[in-house]
């Protein structure tokens, strides 16, 4: 027997992840970088590389030592957690949150988007019997994947300059019943804004809009909010579904503490909104884990109810606006034609177009990294309208910021 089929087709058909990919073909070729000169600089992963908070890391100390701190917790997550999540809601939003009914722990965001989207889908093999949830494009590479090997169809909404990366969901559902798909196959429409790879947002009126339409086909809208907390404008701060009228009747939020306090290895996050939802996603849930290390939950609910963590929130951001001027500067000594006015206000990601001299962004990517030690990523790992374009992640050290310029000015890469 082939221990291959012991799969189903849907797991069969998956690839390594993107940035997984990156990393192996990183490391096979790190040796022969750094002879020339060209150790690798990683700019792919959306990940901080800066210290936790140093009050975080002192109180998750602390907790260790503390009576039944190191048995299992519970899949909802411990009541201090819940409690702290609903009040970092309040907090950063002016959301009101039942904390036993209307929030859950997960272990990261993609952890709870993967088991959330596993749990809605009935799985089928004919293209056009599958579950349908509707996904950003470009959007989080991840998505395709989670619906895919569940089984259910990731129908892609195009997110472009030409509608604002604010899709119309009237012109998606005409489209998707013009391709042949059944319309009362959708099961959840996926949002993610700040978004991930673009860094662009929504407005309170879009996402509105997108609320009403939801509540209209009578299906779940699912909100990404990853890069909530990571925004270079007080008055284009990142806001909450629940902020707007008649969210909690047919939404669920999904929030993570990876990016705003660099715990990305901690796994930690939580789902929040409808409580039928979030109830049965957490019953689900249960037979699939025990919940996250208690002193982590612990020391998160500390965090996120601290003006410790605000300040390190503040700071941070604070960096990554620098950091990201040292990268716009460079690409424009580079001859990148950057408009002050589409430059992101939010997460550490810039959305490029590749060199008018490549027609391949994943051949773009491959110079850049075997010439250079640059590793970035390929528009098309993000959708089918991620092609001709590239996403850098400004999350290294300023320094490395510049080299990275210095590299590709030395190497010949220019716009």
């Amino acid at each position: 027997m082939k221990m291959e089929n012991l799969f189903n087709e849907d797991v069969m058909a998956l690839d390594t992840y993107i940035m997984v990919r990156l990393k192996e073909r990183t490391a096979q070729l790190k040796d022969s970088l750094i002879k020339k000169n060209r150790a690798p600089i990683m700019l792919s992963m959306g990940a901080p590389t800066s210290a936790p908070p140093a009050s975080l890391i002192e109180k998750l100390k602390e907790f260790l030592t503390e009576d039944s701190i190191h048995s299992y917790s519970v899949t909802r997550g411990e009541k201090y957690f819940r409690e702290a999540c609903a009040q970092r809601m309040k907090d950063r939003f002016g959301v009101e949150l039942n904390a036993d009914t209307e929030v859950c722990s997960v272990l990261g965001s993609k952890d709870g988007l993967a088991n959330l989207i596993r749990f809605i889908i009935y799985p089928e093999h004919d293209e056009f019997k599958k579950d349908i949830i509707l996904i950003p494009d470009p959007g989080y590479a991840s998505y395709s994947q989670m619906v895919g090997c569940s089984g259910g169809k990731a129908y892609s909404m195009a997110l472009t300059p030409e509608n604002n990366y604010q899709p119309d969901m009237e012109q998606v559902w005409e489209q998707l019943k013009n391709d042949g798909y059944d319309e009362n196959k959708v099961k959840a429409v996926v949002i993610n804004y700040p978004n991930n790879p673009l860094g662009v947002t929504a407005t309170k009126e879009y996402v509105q809009s997108v609320i009403d339409f939801c509540k209209k086909k009578d299906i779940l809208l699912i909100s990404d909010a990853a890069y909530c907390d990571m925004y270079f404008d007080e008055a284009q701060k990142p806001f909450s579904v629940f902020e707007l009228k008649g969210a909690k009747d047919i939404a669920v939020e999904m929030f993570t503490l990876s990016k705003p306090y660099a715990v990305t290895g901690w796994r930690l996050g939580w789902i929040c909104g409808n409580s039928e939802v979030v109830s049965r996603f957490a019953k689900g849930k249960s037979t699939i884990d025990n919940g996250m290390f208690k002193a982590l939950q612990k020391a998160c609910a500390y965090i996120m109810t601290s003006p410790d963590g605000d300040d390190y929130i503040k700071q941070g951001n604070i960096d990554y606006k620098r950091k990201q001027s040292i990268l716009v500067k460079g690409l424009r000594e580079l001859g990148w034609e950057i408009d002050d006015s589409k430059i992101p206000h939010t997460t550490f990601y810039l959305w490029m177009p590749i060199p008018r001299k490549y027609d391949s962004s994943v051949k773009f990517c491959q110079d850049m990294l075997e010439k250079s030690g640059i590793v970035i990523v390929p528009g098309t790992a993000f959708g089918i309208y991620g092609e001709g374009y590239f996403r850098i992640s400004y999350v290294c050290s300023d320094e490395k910021l510049q080299e990275v310029i210095d590299r590709m000015k030395a190497d010949g890469f220019r716009y």
